[in-house]
């Protein structure tokens, strides 16, 4: 009903605006020795207007209105152009938009309300976009992404990994499509995959840093917004499609991209399908250090029991498919669109063994593989979900244009122990967003902001180790921009208003030697989250530029961190919520609600930003300091909970040195709040030695530590690397080196891990006369067969990166 009476309000107002454009502006795109650059897209700023040129350089716009213009002009190899006209009442014809050669990609970023590129943005943004996405693409968001600077993997195996912003993941760093929450539960644990898919996606967007104010509390840490065209924006005919083959985890995926058009109406369809068994490791021995580590706590037998006596990785194995339909009705001043989409998987959970030690004695393990597969813990996933996306422009009055997006998703996925439910997590979302711009005024640009989401999730099953809930929030944003000479200014505020609601009475199972149920009771909470930013872009000369942004923002907890109290197959832990005190008296562990009252997170940002983009070398170079107040974090206890599964088989186990009757059994992890420091730094240095041969050199550094002493859990570490490209008229060839360093900045019983270096190379070759492009590649990924553990994983233990592997494919299109 609510997605009803938005798109009828959205064609209402299209249908009473008077649009009275009048006239042409053309020209020409060159570079700097007066050659037509093709292929430049040329959009015309706070419009729904944007076009390619053709060969010879040219574009043309009809219908453009009186007054000051700007057009923004990109082009690849070549760095952005900002070019400021005078529209009167004649057409302007013969403008000429001259380009100046770069190294650094210059790519469109659609994360923010007001559209600039990944170099002119005051926060550091990573884009991929076009072949680099094509060649990174991993069967989860994470595994592409963290190869970017600044950008790590949770790494919960091959199906379950999410992008880490300088140290942030969960519920601080949000995850969209098109600019609207995905609406999965990948946000409440490591083990939940995320639903988004890049397979089909035009580009992947990271905006490294606080995105509270286009986002709202969940986008404390950042944003990965991925770009797709399941609602079309304009009238395309075209197939892209990919088909490939790794044989490290005997992988087979396919997937393709349609659009095409009819009159006015622009339609869309894309599919993917997936299907890997358990991937191959390089060893199954624990590394020096954690083995040392965990010599009074683990029992090593039990890892390499997990882990399988053949080299492979058990319960890594996954399939998954998915599809999408969409149509836009496409205007002269924008288009108004839905789609509808679905995507299933089934994946492993690794690292979870108690059910088959409960069935199954120790000599039947080692006999007989097939006992992990009867009592095999997996996760079946669906969704399904709704999107209405709309962009109108106008001539008349204050508001020139109106964004509005709008989705509604429903999520659910089940873990399943030994054929049989366990847990099952849904989730569902309705999002609504409005984007109102304003007509220039004295230089500023900007738009207003109305937002609202509402959350339902449950978990249900004896091992849902959260209540249900339900969080609804409201904001209203406001941005600002315009440019002082050489110096961009903006200007953002955004209140939100939050309720997360468990009210009422849920009933908890706990097993233990006498089973029982506890009724617990908690009232809705609510919170007021307030962001401000400010943000500077200096070009300060031509090809150079520095960014500065200094950000106030605030998150409101999640459920699972208030209210957690129960057990956690995936990640192999007790979770408690921080309206709880955990104690330990007479051999048992207590649990006592508190009196402590919830406080919102606060964070203090600051980031600078030096970029030069222009000639043969090019860099971007930035570092931040980011204080958060009251921030919450799970501590490890040094407790440990029994649960049924871990009576009878455990006996033999070594005991935990400070209580040793509770090592059997998962360790009980806290929220817990505490005021923490984070600071780093990241660059990126790009040489084109010469035009064929390019190449790239990388680091990133995260401090992050308690105010009052003490490191932060699972921090990433260290980490340089490099590439060379070589780039010929027939093929394309890169080879790419990534070291990871020692993390021994670690937290109160958390074990360092080693650090390793990753080796990858990928060659394409291009075929003419198959269709509009035909490329034949091969991708060989660890190939020194690193044994690499992440230190960010909870399973680093049981699970190391895959082994060496080779991956062979096809992709084109016509």
């Amino acid at each position: 009903m609510q997605l009803n009476k938005i798109t009828a309000a959205c064609l209402v107002s299209l249908a009473v605006s008077h649009v009275a454009y009048a006239q042409k502006v053309s020209g020409v795109v060159e570079d700097l020795s007066g050659k037509p650059v093709a292929n430049a897209k040329v959009v015309v700023v706070n419009s729904s207007q944007s076009m390619t040129t053709d060969n010879l350089g040219k574009f043309s716009f009809e219908n453009i209105a009186k007054g000051d213009i700007e057009l923004h002009v990109t082009a690849k190899a070549f760095s952005h152009n900002n070019y400021h006209l005078q529209v009167n009442d004649s057409d302007l014809t013969g403008v000429l938009v001259k380009m100046t050669p770069s190294v650094m990609e210059v790519i469109d970023v659609h994360a923010t309300p007001l559209h600039s590129s990944n170099i002119e943005s005051a926060l550091p943004v990573n884009v991929i976009a076009a072949d680099e996405l094509r060649m990174k693409h991993a069967s989860t968001l994470g595994e592409t992404l963290k190869h970017e600077v600044g950008v790590h993997s949770s790494y919960y195996g091959p199906v379950s990994s999410s992008p880490i912003i300088r140290g942030l993941d969960g519920p601080r760093v949000l995850i969209t499509q098109n600019g609207l929450d995905v609406g999965d539960a990948s946000r409440v644990g490591p083990d939940h995959a995320v639903s988004s898919e890049t397979a089909t996606a035009q580009q992947v967007e990271v905006l490294r840093g606080p995105a509270t104010l286009f986002y709202g509390s969940g986008a404390i840490g950042g944003v990965v917004n991925v770009v797709d065209n399941r609602v079309p924006k304009e009238l395309d005919d075209g197939l892209d499609y990919m088909i490939k083959h790794n044989d490290v985890a005997d992988e087979n995926e396919g997937s393709f991209s349609l659009n095409t058009s009819s009159g006015n109406l622009a339609f869309h369809l894309d599919g993917i399908w997936r299907e890997s068994n358990n991937y191959e490791i390089p060893g199954f021995a624990e590394s020096e250090n954690t083995h040392e580590e965990h010599e009074e706590e683990e029992d090593h037998d039990e890892h390499e029991e997990e882990l399988g006596t053949e080299g492979v990785l058990l319960n890594s194995d996954s399939k998954s498919s998915g599809f999408t339909v969409g149509t836009s009705y496409i205007l002269d001043n924008g288009f108004v669109g839905f789609s509808y989409g679905r995507t299933d998987r089934e994946y492993g959970i690794i690292g979870h063994s108690h059910d088959h030690e409960e069935e199954h004695d120790e000599d039947e393990l080692e006999a007989d593989h097939d006992a992990h597969e009867e009592e095999r813990v997996y996760a079946e996933l669906k969704q399904d979900r709704l999107q209405f996306l709309s962009e109108l422009s106008f001539d008349e009055g204050v508001i020139n244009r109106v964004a509005s997006k709008v989705a509604y998703t429903d999520y659910q996925h089940q873990e399943i122990e030994g054929g049989e439910i366990g847990t099952e997590f849904k989730n569902q979302v309705f999002e609504a967003r409005f984007d109102a711009y304003h007509r220039e005024y004295q230089g500023w640009k900007g738009a207003w902001t109305l937002h609202y989401k509402n959350s339902d999730f449950e978990a249900l099953g004896e091992e849902a180790f959260t209540p249900p809930s339900e969080t609804s929030s409201m904001a209203l944003a406001w941005l600002e921009e315009k440019h002082f000479n050489d110096v961009l200014v903006q200007l953002g505020a955004r209140v939100e208003r939050v309720e997360l609601d468990t009210s009422g009475t849920y009933e908890i199972e706990h097993h233990d030697e006498e089973e029982h149920h506890e009724e617990l009771q908690f009232d809705a909470q609510e919170f007021t989250a307030a962001s401000a930013s400010l943000g500077l872009v200096w070009d300060y000369q031509p090809g150079y530029n520095l960014g500065f942004s200094t950000s106030i923002s605030q998150r409101a907890p999640s459920s699972a961190e208030v209210f957690s109290k129960g057990l956690h197959i995936g990640t192999g832990t007790f979770e408690v919520g921080a309206i709880y005190d955990v104690e330990y008296e007479d051999g048992e562990v207590h649990f006592e609600m508190n009196d402590q009252s919830l406080e919102i997170e606060t964070a203090y940002s600051l980031d600078i930003t030096w970029r030069k983009f222009e000639g043969d070398f090019g860099f971007v170079v930035s570092a931040f300091v980011n204080h958060i107040d009251d921030y919450y974090y799970q501590q490890n206890t040094g407790l440990f909970f029994e649960d049924e599964h871990d009576h009878e088989e455990h006996e033999e186990h070594e005991e935990h040195e400070e209580h040793e009757e509770e090592s059997d059994g998962l360790p009980i992890y806290v929220y817990q709040q505490n005021d923490v420091d984070m600071y780093g730094l990241e660059a990126e240095m790009v040489y084109q030695v010469t035009p064929s041969l390019k190449t790239t050199i990388f680091a990133d550094y995260i401090k992050a530590k308690l105010s009052d002493g003490g490191n932060l859990p699972r921090i990433p570490p260290k980490r340089v690397g490099g590439q060379l490209n070589y780039q010929s008229d027939n093929y394309a060839a890169e080879l790419s080196l990534s070291h990871y360093f020692k993390q021994d900045d670690v937290a109160q019983l958390e074990t360092k891990t080693d650090g390793y270096t990753i080796v990858d190379a990928n060659v394409n070759y291009y075929l003419d006369g198959i269709g509009d492009d035909f490329v034949m590649f091969v991708k060989g990924n660890n190939l020194t067969n690193e044994e690499a553990r992440v230190h960010a994983s909870f399973l680093k233990d049981v699970a190391p990166l895959p082994g060496r592997g080779f991956e062979l494919g096809i992709r084109g299109s016509f």
